[in-house]
Order: C-alpha cells, then structure tokens, then sequence
C-alpha cells in the first residue's frame, strides 16, 4: 500500500480522492484544508467540469485532518503528498514535501511562471522521493489513444489536428481563477491541458502564435493557438472559460491523417471518439480503462511500488508546458510569432 495525503480538499481534491478510491494499493492517511476541513469526515460536493458533486466521508478515527499542510509533512506515515492547492501555492508547497522526502504529485500549472516552476524541477532532481506533474489527460484513454495512433502512424501521416477545450467560467474558487495574475486565466489553468498534450504528441514546438481576449481574470481567458512542430502538421488549439452560462464543458479534438480522419466530443458520451477511414466508412472507438484522473494518481502509485520515477509525465515535462504557455501568452500581447528555444 502507498499512503496518501491529500492538501486542498476543493474541486480537484475531491476529484483525486475518488479517482484514489478506484485505486487497489492507494490508501488515504491524511487530508489538510485550512478552511475545508471536515470535523465529521464528510465533504460536501464542489461542482466542476467532470466530478459530480455526491459527498465524500471520511473514518476521522482512521484519517488524520490537518489545517496546516506543515503537520502533515510531518507524518511519517505519509508516503505520498498530493497537491491540489491553488496554483500561487504550488511551489510553496510542493519544496516543503520534496524537503521533508516524500513522494509528491502536484495539480497543473506547476507555478504562474517558467522562472517558478523551475525551482520546483530543480529541487525534484535533488529530492529523495519522486515528482509529478498531474497532466491527466496524456492518461485519458481516448487522448492516448490519438497518441498513439500519431506515434505508430496508424492511418499514415497525421497532416493536422485541432484541440478544442471549451467551458462557461469557473463556478467554484472563483476568488482563485478571476485573479490572473495569480491563476494565469484560462491559459494556464484550462488550456495547458492542449498545450502539454501537443507536446506529448509532436515534441516541443520550435514556435507559437496565439491570439487571446481577456475579459474576467486580467489575464488570457479565451486564447487560440498555431504550433509550428517539427512533424509539418497543421496543429491548433483553442481553450477558453468564456462560454455562455449553459454550455457547460467541452473537450474535443479532430486529427487529419493521410487516410482518416479521428473526431473525438466529449459531449457525444459513448460515441465520443469516430474514426473515418478512407475505404472503410466511419465506426465508433470505444477505449477501455478509467478516467485520466484514475490513469495519472495509479501511474503515480505503482511507479513508487516499483521504485523508479514516473515516465509517462515528467517534472521536466510539466515546466516545459508552463514555458509554451508564456510563449502563447507574449505571442497574443506582442501579435507575433513568438520562438521556443
């Protein structure tokens, strides 16, 4: 068993100690919120984009509750610490658990800036336990799934591929995601997501040219970006929180190859992903597995039972995608192509 504790108990916190209940080997030890703190082990539901909102109880008997994260660290029955703070208390944090030696996973963005995130990844490499970012959806199985069709070639060349993440603003920690120069807006928070996954797909891009509006947090809140890749696709991505009240959430992608064409919706439900093959006509894939939520933390827990770092996502990784995204970021304030070095 790995032992677990959990710092932030809103919306993404929430979501992992569910996704960590569908988890064999992962055993949840400790949980720490300065304001959210059960007494009676239950937590009410925080909506979002994809948790529901039913309760969580806690054996607070069995459980230890803290309020100040330094008293977790303290527990030396904590293997694991997971991080699911707001992004201004990322770095904070996340030293802290690397110095007290514990395996430590932290919620994207890894800090507001490259320059942050940074002295994150360095002191990973020094620390006794293991770091990752949680970039869920290279775990989400039909976002694998394209990967690895990418990869293998699977329908020829892919000649180009649109992201599409879409959704009404932040209903929950509003306080947090409005303030843009603490949250990054949208483009650090929500569209990271497409900018990681580029990555993951075509490597690091050699430039970017993004064009943005900024109308709730200060920062970028609606951004659309061109990827130059070394691959010679056509890769775009779209991320905003700008959506009316009643659209909801939506992720999506679509991926040209030389002989298909991959459509995914989330809002299609069990028709989410289709593929068009030439020759063939269209059909419905349907991708086994857990969420990406499940795929990440269980990455986490059995890289730890087997003693080496997590691959999948890297904490090299995860500062690479908050340096693209100040290049998206410069990219709309300059109007220009803005090179990655």
């Amino acid at each position: 068993m790995v032992n677990i504790g959990i710092i932030g108990l809103g919306f993404m916190g929430q979501t992992h100690i569910k996704a960590y209940r569908q988890i064999p080997d992962a055993n949840i030890v400790a949980i720490c919120d300065a304001v959210r703190l059960p007494a009676d082990g239950v937590l009410t539901g925080v909506a979002g984009n994809i948790a529901s909102t039913d309760q969580i109880r806690f054996d607070m008997s069995v459980v230890k509750g803290y309020r100040d994260y330094r008293e977790l660290l303290a527990n030396p029955d904590v293997h694991l610490v997971d991080i699911c703070l707001p992004t201004p208390l990322h770095a904070e944090t996340a030293l802290a658990a690397l110095r007290a030696g514990k395996h430590v996973i932290c919620e994207k963005p890894l800090a507001r800036t490259a320059a942050v995130a940074r002295e994150i990844v360095q002191a990973a490499k020094q620390a006794r336990g293991f770091f990752m970012p949680a970039h869920c959806l290279r775990f989400w199985p039909e976002w694998a799934w394209l990967q690895q069709a990418i990869a293998e070639a699977r329908f020829g060349r892919v000649l180009a591929v649109h992201f599409t993440r879409l959704s009404e603003p932040p209903g929950w920690s509003r306080g947090t995601y409005l303030k843009g120069e603490e949250s990054g807006g949208a483009l650090l928070d929500l569209h990271i997501h497409d900018t990681d996954f580029v990555q993951f797909c075509f490597g690091r891009p050699r430039a970017v040219c993004s064009t943005g509006q900024s109308r709730l947090s200060g920062a970028i809140d609606h951004v659309t970006t061109i990827y130059r890749v070394d691959a010679g696709a056509s890769v775009v991505a779209e991320g905003s929180w700008l959506l009316g009240q009643g659209f909801g959430f939506k992720m999506a992608y679509r991926a040209v190859f030389e002989n298909a064409t991959a459509d995914y919706d989330s809002t299609r439900g069990a028709e989410a992903l289709k593929v068009f093959e030439n020759g063939k006509g269209a059909r419905v894939i349907r991708c086994e597995g857990p969420d990406g939520y499940v795929g990440e933390l269980r990455h986490m827990i059995e890289s730890i039972q087997a003693g080496r770092p997590p691959s999948v996502v890297t904490a090299d990784d995860g500062l690479r995608a908050v340096e693209i995204c100040e290049a998206e970021e410069h990219s709309v304030q300059t109007g220009q192509w803005v090179t990655l070095p």
